[in-house]
C-alpha cells in the first residue's frame, strides 16, 4: 500500500513547486532580503525625528531662547549617528533632561537601533522572529542568522559593562581632583564614558576635552574606551570567546585588529611629530603631555570625535592626516564610521598582490573572494564621490577654505565628529547637508554593504574577455 495517496502526492507536489517559485525567484529573494535594510532605515529615521522632537521641548534646554528646528535636528542626528559634530553647547544650551536625551540617542545609535528593537520585541511579545534576526544580522554584520539571538544579549551586556568600567575609572578622578560633588562627578563620568565607548565624541563642555589636556587620567581611559568600541562588536565578541588564542580568530578579526593597531600607531606618531612645536597645540606642553595628547589625537580621528587641543590651530599637514584617518574610520559592525579598516586592508592587499604579480589576493593563509574585493572598491568609490560632491557644494555656498570644508565633510561622512570650529558658523543649508551626510555615513554602509552581498547572483552565460589599457 503506498504511503501517500495520489491526491496527497499531487498536493505535496504543488506545495513544493510553490515553495521553489516563492523562494528561488531572484526578484522574490531580493525583495525578501531587502526588508531588513528598509526596516533599519525606517526605525533609524523615526528615532531621529523623535529625538528632534524631544530636544525642541522647553524642558530640554536652559532658560532663554529655545532651539531652532535645525539645531535640534542637527544635535539629535549627531548623537544618534554617534558623530559628535555640534552647533550648540551640549552643557550650556541643554538642560539635564536634554543632555539625557542626547545620551540616550548616543546609546541607541551605538548599540544599534535594530538590536534595541529586537530586545524590546523579545520582551513584549516573547518572540525573536526570523525577520528581526535578519534585520539585526544586517546591522551587526554577524556571520550567520543563527548566532543573532545570543549576540543581541552579548552586545548589550558588553556595552553596558564597558561603559560602567570606564565610568568607574573616571569617577574618582572627577570627584577628587575637580570641583564636583559625587553626583556631578558620577554624571560627568557616565556621560563621557557612554560617548567615548560609542565613538560619539560629544562632551558636556564647549571646548570638548581641552580643559583636561594635562590630565592623562581622564584622556587615556576615554581613548581606551574609544578603541574598544571602534573595533566592532563581531571582533569584540570573538576576542572574548577566544581570549589568548589568536590562531582561532577569524580572518575578519585578524585583519581588523592588525590594521587598527597600525593606524593607531601611525596616527599617533604623525600627530605627535607634526604638532610637536606648534604653539597653538602641543608646543607649550611638557614632554609627557605632548606624548599623551599626540596618542589621544592619533586615536580620535577614527570616529572618536573628542579633542584635547584646538583642531583649528593644527598645521595643514596634520589636518590632512586627520582627514585620511577619519575617512577610514573603525571596525565593521560597531560604533565607528568611515569605510572601515577591513575595507582599507582589502584595498592595500589588492594593490600589494598586483605589485607582486599574484593572480589572487592572500592574507593570513586565506584567499580573498572576488566579491569582497568588488564590494571594497565599490564602497570606497561611492564614499569618495559623496565626499567630493559635498565638498564642492559647500565651497560654492560658503566662504571657508578647501581644507576647512573638506575636514567637516569627511568628519560628517565618517561620523568622526572632529571639527576645525566652522560648523556653528555654517549657514542652515550647509548644516542641513551635514545632517544628510551624517545619516548617509551611519546608515549607508550598513544598507549598501547588505545590498551588495544580497544582490549577488550567477550569470547563466559569460562574455568574451577583453583588457582595456590601464595606466
Amino acid at each position: 500500500m503506498p504511503l501517500l495517496t495520489t491526491a496527497a502526492r499531487s498536493r505535496l507536489s504543488r506545495l513544493l513547486n510553490w515553495g521553489r517559485t516563492r523562494f528561488s525567484s531572484p526578484g522574490r529573494t531580493q525583495s525578501a532580503w531587502a526588508r531588513p535594510a528598509r526596516i533599519f532605515v525606517a526605525l533609524f529615521l523615526i528615532a531621529d525625528l523623535a529625538g528632534t522632537g524631544l530636544l525642541l521641548l522647553p524642558i530640554s534646554h536652559t532658560e532663554g531662547e529655545g532651539l531652532t528646528f535645525i539645531e535640534a535636528l542637527f544635535t539629535a542626528t549627531s548623537a544618534l549617528c554617534v558623530c559628535g559634530l555640534a552647533i550648540i553647547g551640549i552643557g550650556t544650551d541643554l538642560s539635564v533632561f536634554g543632555e539625557l536625551v542626547v545620551m540616550a540617542l548616543i546609546q541607541i545609535g551605538g548599540i544599534g537601533i535594530m538590536t534595541l528593537a529586537s530586545v524590546l520585541g523579545a520582551v513584549v511579545v516573547r518572540r525573536f522572529g526570523l525577520r528581526m534576526q535578519l534585520s539585526v544580522q544586517a546591522e551587526t554584520r554577524s556571520m550567520a542568522v543563527g548566532d543573532v539571538r545570543g549576540m543581541v544579549t552579548r552586545i548589550v551586556t558588553m556595552s553596558v559593562v564597558c561603559e560602567a568600567v570606564i565610568a568607574a575609572v573616571l569617577l574618582p578622578r572627577f570627584w577628587a581632583h575637580y570641583d564636583m560633588g559625587f553626583l556631578g562627578a558620577l554624571y560627568t563620568a557616565a556621560f563621557h564614558s557612554v560617548s567615548a565607548f560609542n565613538n560619539a565624541g560629544l562632551a558636556l563642555y564647549d571646548d570638548s576635552l581641552m580643559r583636561y589636556a594635562d590630565d592623562a587620567m581622564v584622556l587615556l581611559p576615554l581613548a581606551v574606551a574609544t578603541v574598544i568600541g571602534g573595533l566592532g562588536f563581531p571582533v569584540l565578541l570573538e576576542i572574548r570567546r577566544h581570549m589568548g588564542a589568536t590562531r582561532a580568530w577569524s580572518l575578519h578579526t585578524k585583519i581588523t585588529v592588525t590594521t587598527s593597531a597600525l593606524l593607531i600607531a601611525g596616527g599617533a606618531l604623525a600627530v605627535t611629530v607634526l604638532e610637536w612645536s606648534n604653539p597653538g597645540t602641543l608646543g607649550p606642553m611638557s614632554i609627557g603631555d605632548k606624548l599623551v595628547n599626540g596618542v589621544f589625537h592619533g586615536i580620535m580621528p577614527r570616529s572618536g570625535g573628542f579633542n584635547s587641543v584646538d583642531v583649528g590651530a593644527m598645521d595643514e599637514s596634520t589636518l590632512l592626516v586627520t582627514i585620511m584617518l577619519m575617512f577610514v574610520g573603525g571596525g565593521s559592525g560597531g560604533t565607528a564610521g568611515g569605510i572601515k579598516v577591513a575595507t582599507l586592508a582589502v584595498l592595500f592587499l589588492v594593490v600589494w598582490a598586483e605589485i607582486r604579480g599574484h593572480a589572487g589576493v592572500h592574507v593570513f593563509d586565506r584567499r580573498l573572494s572576488p566579491g569582497v574585493i568588488r564590494q571594497a572598491l565599490s564602497l570606497t568609490f561611492l564614499s569618495m564621490t559623496v565626499v567630493v560632491g559635498s565638498t564642492v557644494v559647500l565651497l560654492v555656498g560658503t566662504t571657508f577654505s578647501l581644507v576647512e570644508v573638506l575636514f567637516e565633510v569627511v568628519s560628517a561622512t565618517g561620523v568622526s565628529g572632529l571639527s576645525t570650529g566652522i560648523t556653528p558658523d555654517l549657514p542652515p543649508m550647509a548644516q542641513g547637508l551635514l545632517v544628510l551626510l551624517m545619516l548617509a555615513g551611519r546608515i549607508g554602509p550598513v544598507t549598501f554593504a547588505s545590498a551588495l552581498a544580497l544582490r549577488e547572483h550567477t550569470r547563466r552565460y559569460d562574455l568574451a574577455e577583453a583588457r582595456p589599457i590601464i595606466g
